[in-house]
């Protein structure tokens, strides 16, 4: 190992030296920032007349003016000056300096040929009102520039009602499509925000680096680099020989080698999530940039909860629309259950799956916007019939066909087949009239709908609702039945009004409640639950019954999820399924001791 890596470094230092001998002034000219007034100025930008065109990307060419201000040259006719560039974010902020920004974007600012591009949720429809009494208190900012004593130019958006405005005495002008709304208001009218994707520099900024041209590469590729490290062995090969040179570089692979190892995990899985979000530009939801998801949650105000894998706030996107915005831990995962919820849930539009509205991946930090729905999860609302919190039996029923056919969507009425794999009550949530709306696929999989079974490495879900050949294939093969087995556990949880495991349970011999349910239907007794209506008996022991088929012990002997539905929507008597705690010669208790083993082991 050591005589390859001296091998190495030395057939690589005399590439340097051949690099440094015809490049190095270019490579050090480009590498050093430049600055136009208090505007610092590095790549992917490059300043010209000051450096070479192969010190910049295409189309991101600076001009600086003599009075130190720096303008983009930009394909379109309005010269646009540079207030500040987010080399982190990858933003930069322009300005009108004839405070006339409105009026030349709604001659139409066309940049599809630039590399630059509004954010995804911005762009909007104006209309323009010419109005000539002066005194007015109008929601909306008046255009200073073209606008006089006599009259005053104001811009609505074209999707405010005008009823609500004060618009007496205004005459209609014009409307105009594709102006980036949110940079023009009262306050900051005469402020543009473009972004760029490629090349991606963001990960370079952030580590503290900088980024640049990768060397010999012929498709415009990138990569970081620490400053000032090239021009300092550039010195040392020159002033001290060949062999302190060998030495040096072999310090620095080195030392490069080390830094690799420790980010290569993380520089890995943000490039899988780029990658992923580059193929899914073309689908909804909207990308949002972590400057939004603190304007949308004003600030991380108002917080609805925190689980394992991030803390959920409320926000506001407009005046009437509430969203749900959860915040990843950074710590958690590969970013695999990132792409999992984004990608699954832009295949999904169905009245009981939860809409996700949009999404963040700004550098390492993530988050998902879902709609609000202000009655929370199923949880609270699990309870004895005589609670103050119990729903009634016939919305109880409702809810529960209300997940069936979520599920039987999930596994029929998409192009691929969604296993979910963690169906239990916290993960369905309850809109104003109580629809159900099934959440949270993090730990979702897809697979073709004629595939039987499915791979899996490790065991997933919430224990309780995991079906037995999750985290044990001696009961057969992980397939969609799995989520047929949770939805079983949790159908039972609300007929019973309580949990069907406690294993914390100190006395081990307390007998397994879906098998006491079992019990008590297969001897023609009632469920002991407190029920004075006969419909809403019927209802509750159908629901039983159902609930009993999807926990067969075997994924075979489980009904499917089509079948499910139709069970609970006919009006014609079930029959009682097998037993499910007769095929095994465990006793409840040590079955749900083994399953806490075997999570263990797995985790």
């Amino acid at each position: 190992m050591g005589i390859s890596l001296k091998m190495a470094a030395v057939y690589m230092l005399s590439l340097m030296v051949v690099f440094f001998t015809e490049l190095g002034a270019t490579q050090n000219q480009c590498e050093e920032d430049q600055s136009c007034g208090h505007q610092a100025i590095r790549f992917p930008f490059r300043l010209k007349g000051r450096q070479p065109v192969n010190c910049g990307f295409p189309g991101f060419e600076l001009s600086c003016t003599e009075k130190d201000e720096t303008f983009l040259e930009l394909p379109i006719p309005a010269k646009l000056f540079v207030s500040r560039i987010n080399y982190k974010s990858q933003v930069i902020e322009l300005y009108d300096p004839e405070n006339c920004l409105l009026s030349k974007l709604s001659k139409g600012l066309n940049i599809s040929s630039s590399p630059f591009h509004f954010s995804d949720y911005s762009v909007r429809g104006y209309t323009f009102f010419n109005c000539t009494n002066l005194e007015r208190n109008l929601d909306f900012g008046s255009i200073p520039c073209l606008s006089d004593p006599t009259h005053q130019i104001y811009a609505l958006l074209s999707t405010y009602s005008i009823d609500e405005q004060p618009l007496v005495g205004c005459t209609k002008m014009f409307n105009t499509s594709s102006i980036p709304y949110n940079y023009y208001d009262r306050d900051h009218n005469n402020k543009l925000e473009l972004y760029w994707d490629k090349p991606n520099c963001g990960p370079c900024e952030a580590r503290g680096t900088k980024c640049r041209f990768k060397n010999n590469s012929t498709r415009g590729e990138t990569e970081c680099f620490q400053p000032n490290t090239r021009k300092d062995l550039h010195s040392k090969l020159y002033s001290a020989g060949v062999s302190l040179g060998v030495f040096a570089f072999i310090v620095l692979l080195i030392v490069a080698y080390r830094a690799y190892s420790i980010n290569k995990m993380e520089k890995k899985n943000q490039l899988k999530i780029e990658r992923f979000l580059d193929d899914y530009k073309a689908l909804k939801p909207s990308r949002y940039s972590y400057a939004d998801i603190k304007r949308i949650t004003n600030q991380f105000k108002d917080k609805l909860g925190q689980g394992a894998y991030g803390t959920v706030y409320k926000g506001t996107l407009t005046a009437d629309f509430f969203v749900a915005v959860k915040i990843l831990a950074n710590s958690k995962g590969n970013g695999e259950e990132f792409i999992n919820e984004v990608g699954t849930m832009g295949r999904i539009h169905h009245v009981n799956v939860v809409r996700l509205v949009g999404f963040c991946a700004d550098g390492f930090r993530r988050a998902l916007i879902y709609e609000f729905l202000p009655n929370g999860s199923l949880q609270k609302y699990i309870a004895l019939p005589d609670s103050s919190s119990f729903l009634g039996w016939k919305k109880v029923q409702d809810i529960a066909l209300g997940i069936a056919k979520g599920i039987e969507y999930l596994h029929q009425g998409c192009d691929q087949r969604i296993l979910h794999f963690d169906i239990k009550p916290h993960n369905v949530l309850l809109d104003p009239n109580f629809t159900p709306k099934i959440s949270d696929f993090g730990l979702a999989k897809l697979c073709a709908k004629d595939q039987s079974t499915v791979s899996m490495t490790t065991a997933r879900g919430t224990m309780g609702y995991i079906a037995p050949e999750v985290f044990s294939r001696n009961f057969g093969n992980v397939s969609y039945k799995s989520d047929i087995y949770s939805f079983g556990m949790l159908l039972l949880e609300m007929v019973g009004g309580r949990k069907n495991t406690d294993v914390t349970a100190e006395n081990t011999d307390e007998i397994y409640y879906p098998e006491w349910i079992y019990n008590l239907l297969e001897e023609g007794e009632d469920l002991r639950i407190h029920i004075e209506d006969e419909e809403d008996a019927k209802i509750a022991k159908k629901l039983a019954i159902v609930g009993l088929w999807c926990i067969q012990w075997h994924p075979v002997d489980r009904p499917s999820m089509k079948l499910v539905v139709q069970m609970m929507e006919g009006e014609d008597k079930l029959i009682m399924p097998p037993n499910p705690f007769s095929s095994t010669k465990t006793a409840p208790a040590r079955r749900m001791n083994l399953e806490l083993e075997t999570i263990d082991e797995l985790e």
